[in-house]
């Protein structure tokens, strides 16, 4: 029984029906999506409880962010809002800390202390939460439910985020399949169009993006959009950069778009073609870069653990997927679409996609380690689970891809060869060999065969009544503008029309030739399935672009969780904080040890080391206790040097049990200097 492949009409349907079925599964089962920076710390800290009023609230966050003066609001239990309003970067070398001041004389009560802000990989985060002066109370304060990022405008910018990486696919992928495997595709008309959609799609999507940014990050209002100073203040942000050289380098792309389905189209001297081939690959490759670069630059690569590496790993892992995926989509086209594709053009972009895969797993396992560096993050985050599930799509999508080499090899089966071969080097040429027979059969210049180029009258000797009265419905060859046998006058428009079903025919019929080839209708439908878990291969990316790291996310439920060290009766509490004071040899490790780390009196021992290990000396360095929950310290404590890159001192009083505030002062030079804490339980 002869294998057909599906009709392109149903194939669609079922590929949109499936990934829509797939990609609401996921979206609706994932934890709502938080940016890369995390708050670690706040003081007062979340719940505590102050014998007075604090004259400022200071938020520590994992990563760089970006806020304002509206950024931060501590409202009272009534609702009022009793903050300064105005912002306090308070940040030092690798510690991010913003603050804010609040009025005199704060009456007891639970206040509520509200904040967002922008990770520096472009995405917003948010949160709350509250302490008491004196004790607690109960609170009018309604926070709004919607997550940052969230509501409408988060729908509508994580649609033009994900149609942005499927519209860079489509464009790059789809030009690099038609210059590296399948030049003579640059001619056929439906590649033409999925590369220029490719084109079209992008540029809508990262439009939106800019027009949706400044709602997105902010008020979430989507009637924002609108808003001209919110516009251009996003325009000021790293992440309106990167969108606006997006779409710069989306006017070079549109050139290299025309020269690929215009000029390359019609070279037809083989070096100048190889010639035209070697500049679009060089030129294309270019733009394509920055255009990937332009997503490294403001997501998560450029942040966090080496950015430097991350960067270009990144764009390498953009291009592999944009071959890989984009390619495929061509091959779908051309599979479905196009009059024939040649068995070399498909094995050609199988071996190109195998490298893809190779580039792809390389620089994955690069990312991978990256965001969540270890076990425990990869099944304990919602970055790992996803991560989980992208690996399990990548090895499906692998799996249908070797499927789909073994039809390719079995379409160069010698034993079907001459047919196979015959028909794809000339199904190319079917449609134009057609459009030139037509063109020539209506062509009202030529005079019809048998004739010599004059009308013969009804009454010319050789024709009968039979000719004179059957002949107007018959022509002569087909041609338009000739006459009947009887030498009545044919009429052109019908004599065109009979000549473009005729073209029709034969067109159908090599078809249903094609699509009765059960190889070629196994192809078909491996790829098409290939398309569809790439689809959805394509949604879990974009979501992943969206959620905290696991790497981010367990540094920062660690350092909620116990904001310090908890100490253990009879045993030294030992510490470990990084520090960078801004000046030369100012960035170092410090490593302080309270023993027995009770209350009574202790031994302290600090020991400071460069980023290489080496004992680094200092001209001073001061450290205070502090017991905010009692309102006791700063307790200043003054060690004595013993060697460089070691102080120490005794009798370190520490008069009640609870959380302490280590505070840990760096002098590295006569301006440059430093001030770090830690929360450290003492019993």
């Amino acid at each position: 029984m002869t294998a057909t492949a599906p009709r392109l009409g149903t194939a669609l349907v079922r590929l949109l029906l499936v990934a829509a079925a797939l990609l609401s599964a996921l979206l609706a089962g994932a934890a709502p999506a938080s940016a890369h920076a995390a708050l670690t710390g706040s003081d007062p800290q979340d719940g505590a409880v102050v014998a007075t009023a604090p004259t400022n609230v200071h938020l520590t966050f994992s990563e760089q962010v970006a806020m304002d003066d509206d950024s931060i609001r501590v409202l009272a239990p009534s609702g009022e809002r009793m903050d300064t309003g105005e912002l306090r970067n308070l940040c030092s070398g690798s510690i991010i800390r913003y603050g804010v001041g609040l009025r005199s004389g704060l009456p007891d009560g639970t206040y509520t202390v509200s904040w967002h802000a922008v990770s520096a990989d472009s995405h917003p985060v948010a949160g709350a939460f509250t302490f008491s002066i004196g004790a607690p109370s109960t609170t009018t304060v309604v926070l709004a439910d919607q997550t940052a990022g969230g509501g409408v405008v988060g729908t509508l910018y994580g649609i033009a985020r994900y149609l942005s990486y499927a519209g860079f696919a489509v464009l790059v992928g789809g030009g690099a399949f038609v210059l590296a495997c399948w030049p003579r595709g640059a001619s056929v008309r439906p590649v033409q169009r999925l590369v220029v959609r490719g084109w079209l799609t992008l540029a809508a999507a990262t439009l939106a993006m800019l027009l949706l940014r400044n709602p997105y990050t902010g008020s979430g209002d989507l009637g924002d959009v609108f808003d001209l100073a919110g516009l251009k203040a996003v325009l000021e942000t790293k992440t309106g950069a990167a969108l606006v050289s997006r779409l710069m380098l989306l006017g070079a792309a549109a050139l290299f778009v025309a020269v690929l389905f215009g000029a390359y189209t019609k070279r037809t001297s083989k070096e100048e073609k190889r010639d035209l081939t070697f500049g679009l690959s060089i030129g294309g490759a270019v733009v394509a870069a920055g255009m990937a670069g332009t997503w490294a630059l403001a997501e998560h690569a450029s942040t966090g653990l080496q950015p430097g590496i991350a960067m270009p790993v990144d764009i390498l892992h953009l291009f592999a997927v944009a071959t890989w995926l984009g390619g495929l989509t061509a091959l779908l086209v051309a599979l479905y679409r196009a009059p024939g594709i040649e068995r070399a053009a498909v094995e050609r972009f199988s071996r190109l996609a195998f490298g893809s895969v190779i580039v792809l797993a390389a620089t994955g396992i690069y990312q991978s380690w990256r965001q969540v560096g270890s076990w425990s993050a990869l099944t304990g985050t919602a970055y790992g689970q996803l991560l989980l599930v992208k690996i399990g799509l990548v090895a499906v999508l692998m799996g249908i891809a070797w499927i789909s080499r073994r039809w390719t090899r079995r379409l160069g089966d010698p034993t079907r060869q001459a047919g196979t071969d015959a028909t794809d080097d000339a199904a190319g040429m079917d449609d134009a060999a057609e459009l030139r027979e037509v063109t020539e059969d209506t062509d009202t210049t030529k005079p019809p065969a048998g004739t010599d180029g004059r009308n013969r009258d009804e009454g010319e000797v050789g024709t009968t009544g039979e000719d004179q009265e059957n002949g107007a419905d018959r022509t002569v060859g087909g041609r338009s503008g000739g006459t009947t046998r009887a030498g009545v006058p044919v009429d052109p428009e019908r004599a065109a029309q009979l000549a473009r079903q005729r073209a029709a025919v034969a067109v159908a019929q090599r078809k249903r030739d094609r699509d009765a080839d059960p190889e070629r209708a196994g192809l078909r439908r491996s790829v098409l399935t290939e398309a569809a878990v790439a689809v959805v291969l394509l949604a879990v990316t974009t979501v992943l672009t969206s959620t905290e790291p696991g790497r981010t996310e367990e540094e920062a439920g660690r350092a909620q969780s116990t904001s310090g060290s908890a100490a253990i009766p009879d045993r030294p509490v030992d510490i470990r904080m990084p520090f960078d004071t801004g000046g030369v040899d100012g960035k170092g490790t410090v490593r302080l040890s309270l023993d027995p780390g009770r209350t009574g009196a202790n031994a302290l021992h600090i020991f400071v080391d460069r980023p290489d290990g080496r004992p680094l000396d200092l001209p001073e360095i001061r450290v205070a206790f502090t017991l905010k929950e009692k309102n006791i310290g700063p307790l200043p404590v003054q060690p004595d040097r013993i060697q460089a890159g070691h102080w120490s001192a005794t009798g370190v009083q520490i008069p009640l049990p609870g959380t302490w505030r280590i505070d840990i002062t760096v002098r590295t030079s006569d301006i440059d200097q430093t001030t770090i804490d830690k929360n450290v339980k003492i019993g």
